[in-house]
């Protein structure tokens, strides 16, 4: 072996060592198994609950480094109704459906194998993120559209087709080789009435998929991890058709067709309101809660289990996580070995914050680590750096100053497109006159002496999801009337200052909510109509830039 072979293998062992040091200090209790005397309790870490290594080879990407980050798992008695119980891990209450398999019996006493299933439920919220491991779902079982198409192709498609339906079969888990029979629910509507409950949406697609998992033997649960058996298995398939001919190699394949594992941590999740921005930020942060409460030492992969076209969001969601694909779009049936089930973004707090009053104001995580305070949080910060990272740029904590080139005011406009395949294409005005707003702020910030001011068209309906968050990350100064677009300012820095114009028509509180659980300066001009007079919006904008020393 040559000098340059060996100092590569040297490296490599190096960088391996140092990913295993790190990992493991991060979930030291990974591979300890904790005998769990009760089926309900509260849990003092979310990192205990795995019992399987991760793959050796991963496909998934890092978690990034954010400023803003604060444990997860640190106070197993998040007090109720708390800031972090609201935005952070207040899934205080642990309960073991179906036990892993160390510590489940056969009736002759001995271990049986199997997945496992349990949830965590927050009372703050009143809802639950649920995670199990060896899950099947038969996608055929699923009545949908298949999702994922392109919207030109669509238009018209109702919702109701878009939304899934689960007949018996849909999702399974693995009961173990001591279960004979089948099709027991997973979880009692007793327990979905404790854990997944319906809340004010009148059909809760989450619920019903939870609701619809069922327990089967191993024997039937048919994701074999043996190239024999499942040879085997596809061969009795086959023979009985014209496919009999083929070889050992290519049954292999085509089982692979048929059944295919998916290894690593994976959620599930359901959208709605999934062309609206507001709503999928709101299914944005269920996602990254459930992964950070579950302890994921890397980003998830996601299955979409409805059946929605794409939009340009689905950008994001590939940003910020591993891998994204639609339930119907797998070619058979799929075998998780670890599945999360997302709560719907209705049961955020972002969302919640719109009908009862959440008490919270942004705050450093610095400051939080030192002298934590319940009505304070870094979450919405921490959040906005996640999607920010996830395109690549750049969330360090002392990275606050704004271009050189002078302040950037985002003038957050309302354009027409065409968002779902119900929709005309014309998005209803919340500023009557907001051209002439725009052409106002211009002219002004061009004849502005005190200091060099930029007028940013954020146009975001015709704008690709980076160039969005670019305008959003650079701005000093966020103007635009009440408006989904809006919903930005998550990932704005902390010094960026919002100015929000409302019409009489939409007196709605989502960002000045968003501003003050993330702390940033908001302010507001009502309207007593949709009019703006162009005079208010410039003196109300020279003073704050004034403020900020410009």
């Amino acid at each position: 072996m040559n000098s340059v072979t060996l100092k590569i293998l040297l490296s490599l062992f190096a960088i391996n060592s140092v990913s295993l040091y790190l990992y493991f200090s991060s979930h030291p209790d990974y591979f300890r198994h904790h005998l769990q005397r009760p089926s309900l309790h509260r849990r003092s870490n979310t990192a205990d609950h795995h019992h399987f290594p991760p793959p050796t080879t991963s496909r998934a990407k890092p978690w990034p480094i954010l400023p803003s980050y604060l444990p997860w798992s640190l106070n197993s008695t998040v007090p109720f109704r708390s800031c972090e119980g609201y935005f952070g891990n207040g899934f205080t209450t642990r309960v073991d459906i179906l036990k892993p398999e160390l510590h489940r019996k056969s009736n002759s006493g001995a271990g049986n194998g199997g997945g496992w299933f349990r949830c965590f439920y927050s009372d703050t919220l009143r809802s639950s993120i649920c995670e199990g491991a060896r899950i099947r779902m038969d996608p055929e079982k699923i009545r949908m559209s298949a999702g994922g198409e392109r919207l030109e192709s669509v238009i018209g498609r109702r919702e109701e087709e878009e939304m899934p339906v689960f007949e018996a079969g849909a999702f399974d888990v693995d009961g173990g080789e001591g279960l004979k029979g089948g099709g027991k629910k997973v979880m009692s509507d007793q327990l979905l009435d404790l854990y997944v409950q319906s809340g004010a949406v009148s059909r809760h697609a989450m619920r019903e998929l939870i609701g619809s998992i069922q327990l089967v033997g191993t024997e039937e649960f048919e994701c074999s991890e043996d190239i024999g058996i499942k040879e085997i298995s596809v061969r009795r398939n086959l023979e009985r058709g014209p496919h009999a001919f083929l070889g050992r190699s290519q049954l292999a394949i085509q089982f692979e067709v048929l059944i295919e594992w998916v290894e690593e941590p994976t959620l599930l999740i359901t959208r709605y309101e999934y062309a609206n921005l507001f709503h999928t930020v709101t299914d944005w942060y269920s996602a990254y809660v459930a992964s950070r409460v579950t302890g994921l030492p890397n980003r998830p992969h996601l299955v979409f289990v409805d059946g929605h076209c794409v939009t340009p969001l689905e950008k994001t969601w590939k940003a910020m996580f591993s891998s994204l694909r639609y339930a119907k779009n797998f070619s058979g049936t799929v075998c998780f070995r670890h599945g999360i089930f997302t709560p719907l973004g209705y049961e955020t707090a972002i969302f919640q914050g719109l009908t009862e009053r959440i008490d919270c104001r942004g705050a450093s995580a610095h400051d939080l680590w030192q002298q934590p305070d319940d009505h304070k949080t870094a979450r919405l910060s921490e959040f906005g750096e996640m999607i920010r990272a996830a395109f690549l740029f750049p969330v360090d904590r002392h990275r606050n100053s704004k271009p050189v080139s002078g302040h950037n005011v985002l003038f957050v406009r309302r354009e027409d497109y065409l968002a779902h395949p119900r929709h005309g294409g014309k998005v209803q005005s919340r500023l009557s006159n907001e051209q002439q707003v725009f052409d106002s702020l211009k002219s002004w910030a061009s004849n502005h002496l005190q200091c060099k001011v930029n007028v940013i068209n954020g146009i975001f309906a015709h704008m690709p999801m980076k160039e969005q968050l670019r305008a959003i990350q650079d701005a000093s100064v966020i103007v635009g009337a009440h408006g989904a677009g809006l919903t930005h300012i998550v990932s704005a820095t902390s010094k960026t200052v919002v100015l929000e114009i409302i019409s009489s028509e939409y007196v709605r509180p989502h960002f000045q909510l968003i501003s003050q659980w993330k702390g940033l300066e908001y302010h507001a001009i009502y309207l007593d109509g949709s009019h703006a007079n162009p005079t208010v919006v410039i003196d109300k904008l020279s003073s704050i830039l004034k403020s900020i020393g410009c």
